[in-house]
């Protein structure tokens, strides 16, 4: 075999997640950044809302990027598997576009990761509650 079919979230679901997650942001009255990446890593969608804090643009692409690139979420996932292991603890936060803080969740639909969300903009676990909301419509 020479090639492969690989699944990839589409735009629509992606613009779709986007919402999600700005209605929950504005229910919980603050400001995020939606970064969607495809199952490669490549931005699919991206969005900030007014007055969501320039840092957040960055650390919610690294949260996605993190996601995607292990297949597990950022955040508690992530400081639990590195947290007796210094080495690892030390060396992971040292590759390009790793972020540790909470917010970043592969996008799974039929078993295959077909992208990852990342968000950020307010505490890491107001930024879980907007990401849980953005992937609770695929299901």
């Amino acid at each position: 075999m020479k090639t492969f079919t690989k699944k990839t979230i589409t735009a629509h679901l992606s613009h779709q997640m986007i919402a999600a997650a700005v209605l929950k942001a504005e229910e919980l009255k603050f400001s995020i950044a939606i970064s969607i990446v495809d199952e490669s890593g490549n931005l699919k969608a991206f969005s900030r809302m007014d007055k969501a804090p320039l840092i957040a643009i960055d650390a919610s692409r690294k949260k996605a990027l993190t996601a995607v690139g292990f297949g597990f979420p950022t955040g508690d996932a992530w400081y639990n598997f590195i947290k007796d292991d210094p080495i690892l603890h030390e060396g992971a936060h040292n590759l390009k576009d790793f972020i540790l803080l909470g917010g970043g969740s592969p996008i799974t639909i039929d078993g295959e990761i077909v992208g990852a969300i990342g968000i950020s903009g307010g505490h890491y676990k107001q930024d879980e509650q907007c990401m849980n909301a953005a992937i609770n419509i695929i299901s």
